[in-house]
């Protein structure tokens, strides 16, 4: 991103033809514009630096919230005796950050981008606060929840300004690099965690507390993310120009009040609580639960085909290309989710390493992810093309063979086949986002980009969701088979089960690991097979056939 923002101080700053009026399917931007890098203000190098480390810090902090919960847990379940509900820990940050995120893109119409920054780092910052605070299940839950809305904005923010600020020609390398700034995140979120956890994490409060001191011990591992939030936030704000933010004539005769009105806020309370009530379901298997998303999702598609502005376009979506891509990548997403997940586990469970030697096993795939999103973008700066059917099937592919190797090496307890399998893992994940991105934006109609770039991001933001709740239902099931109850954590630690039962329990948790990785490798293979159903011809290949 720094390049092209950089740059553009040397490009004509001529102004931009007049975009078309707003329609009822305008996208989060104002029209699909020609972006060249240009802006109508020269940044620098000294602003460039400046917001590009601002947004490296929200969107670690972002990140890493993500992958953190998965080598903190045990301890954190314990303190607030919530061991069955230990899911919604990750699952309530994931479901609020996507329900949140088309929201936030369309209020970005209407403030400019530094302002929404803002506000989404104020939102992380107050939920890193309520989650340190919390004594309970409940208050840590609206903890999360307040941090995953404004998490959820900083990814969707982040991807605007790459639109904006960067050639269409360069875009799929700043896209990798931003996916690479994301993975980081995640790799060392659940590192930094579990190492920070026994020394300043969430530590349970002495009782009765020592003389003089009336509060309880605060858990830094949350509240010292707020002022890193509040400076991420106030950097970006500071250093964004205010004309990179473009309105179309109709919305510059309205006032804030107006467009405030015209967002759709029941359609983003409606698909909040109709994935809520899907992930529930497949968590929880009980009748009343599938009901309930059996009549909340007619429900949301009417709102959505009845409001001018909806947060999901079903025309769009109904789109067969991006219908299609939409849900392989919900698919392909939540396959990748369980084994950020669940690598840890084995880690923890299987090998018996520390928790924050636990999160070291996901810095392979996540360098792999990395390697891959950037390779792939170079790919794509160098020989662009509209569509990239093939390289979608073989990197999908690849990732799907990848977990077949994750699930032989749990059978076997090999850390370094684990290692080989989640590295590959994480090449053919970063290289596929950005084929796939590509891919759907050559087969969108015509001056349709943006939404469907912004209904890709939706569909892969709840995927976290989808991996937690499906794939955390199937492993605790497939663990009932050996185990009754317990932690992972617990599984070496002194004195806590003898040799015989350590034994067991090892057993149990290779098992559930070993047939989760299977089921995923079989899920890849429909997702396959989404993304082959999408077709191979560009759009304007499609025009002169019909």
């Amino acid at each position: 991103m720094t390049v092209d923002i950089a740059n553009s101080r040397h490009l004509d700053h001529g102004r931009l033809p007049s975009p078309p009026p707003a329609t009822e399917t305008t996208p989060l931007l104002d029209s699909e514009r020609p972006s060249d890098g240009q802006s109508d203000e020269s940044l620098g190098w000294m602003r460039t630096t400046c917001i590009v480390l601002g947004m490296w810090i929200l969107i670690f902090l972002q990140a890493s919230n993500m992958s953190g919960m998965s080598t903190t847990q045990s301890a954190i379940a314990a303190d607030l005796e919530a061991y069955d509900n230990a899911m919604w820990f990750t699952s309530s940050y994931l479901i609020s950050q996507a329900s949140v995120a088309p929201l936030l893109g369309r209020l970005a119409m209407i403030f400019s981008p530094g302002a929404m920054i803002l506000f989404t780092s104020f939102f992380f910052s107050v939920g890193a606060v309520v989650t340190s605070q919390a004594q309970s299940f409940r208050p840590f839950i609206v903890g999360r929840v307040l941090s995953g809305i404004g998490g959820g904005g900083v990814m969707t923010l982040a991807m605007i300004l790459v639109i904006q600020l960067a050639s269409k020609r360069r875009r799929g390398l700043i896209i990798g690099l931003t996916n690479a700034c994301f993975t980081f995140g995640v790799t060392l979120g659940a590192i930094v965690y579990g190492a920070l956890l026994p020394v300043i994490g969430w530590v349970r409060p002495p009782s009765p507390p020592p003389p003089f001191q009336t509060n309880p011990p605060q858990r830094a591992i949350f509240w010292i993310q707020t002022p890193l939030g509040v400076l991420g936030g106030v950097t970006v704000y500071l250093s964004i120009p205010p004309s990179i933010a473009h309105q179309t004539p109709k919305d510059q005769e309205k006032t804030t009040t107006q467009k405030l009105l015209e967002v759709d806020y029941l359609g983003a309370l409606t698909l909040s609580l109709t994935i809520t009530a899907l992930l529930l379901s497949l968590s929880t298997p009980h009748p009343s639960l599938a009901l309930a998303f059996l009549l909340l999702l007619p429900l949301f598609l009417v709102l959505q085909s009845r409001h001018p502005t909806p947060i999901l376009p079903v025309p769009t979506l109904l789109h067969p290309p991006t219908l299609l891509s939409c849900l392989s990548q919900l698919l392909f997403m939540a396959s990748r989710w369980t084994l950020l997940f669940y690598g840890p586990v084995f880690a923890l469970a299987v090998r018996g390493l520390s928790p924050a030697a636990a999160g070291s096993v996901l810095l392979p795939t996540n360098v792999g992810f990395a390697l891959g999103g950037v390779g792939a973008g170079v790919v794509m700066h160098r020989r662009p093309r509209g569509v990239y059917w093939g390289e979608c099937i073989l990197c999908l592919t690849w990732f799907g063979a990848s977990f077949m190797v994750l699930s032989w090496a749990c059978r076997g307890k090999s850390t370094g086949w684990f290692l080989a399998g989640a590295f590959a893992n994480g090449v053919g994940t970063g290289a596929a986002l950005n084929y796939t991105l590509g891919h759907v934006l050559g087969r969108a109609a015509e001056g349709e980009g943006f939404l469907v770039t912004g209904l890709l991001s939706t569909f892969r933001g709840f995927a976290g969701s989808f991996g937690a709740a499906g794939g955390g239902g199937l492993f605790g099931r497939l663990l009932r088979r050996g185990v009754l109850v317990g932690s992972p954590a617990k599984v070496w630690e002194e004195g806590v089960l003898s040799e015989e039962e350590r034994g067991v329990a090892v057993r149990a948790y290779g098992d559930a690991l070993t047939k989760l990785f299977a089921v995923v490798a079989g899920v890849v293979v429909v997702v396959v097979v989404l993304q082959a159903g999408t077709g191979w011809k560009g759009r304007g290949e499609e025009e002169e056939d019909g």
